[in-house]
């Protein structure tokens, strides 16, 4: 289970840009499905 968390934690950024209400914040999040990798798009009004 170790191993999980340190791949995770390499992953994740450390950096996390402040918004406020009434911002609208872009999400991208990779997915891979056997060998096909894709991009997820969200985008959602705080």
């Amino acid at each position: 289970m170790d191993a999980l968390k340190k791949i995770a934690e390499s992953s994740l950024k450390t950096e996390i840009p402040q918004f406020a209400i009434g911002d609208t914040i872009k999400i991208g999040v990779k997915i891979r499905e056997g060998d096909k990798e894709r991009v997820q798009k969200r985008q959602r009004c705080r």
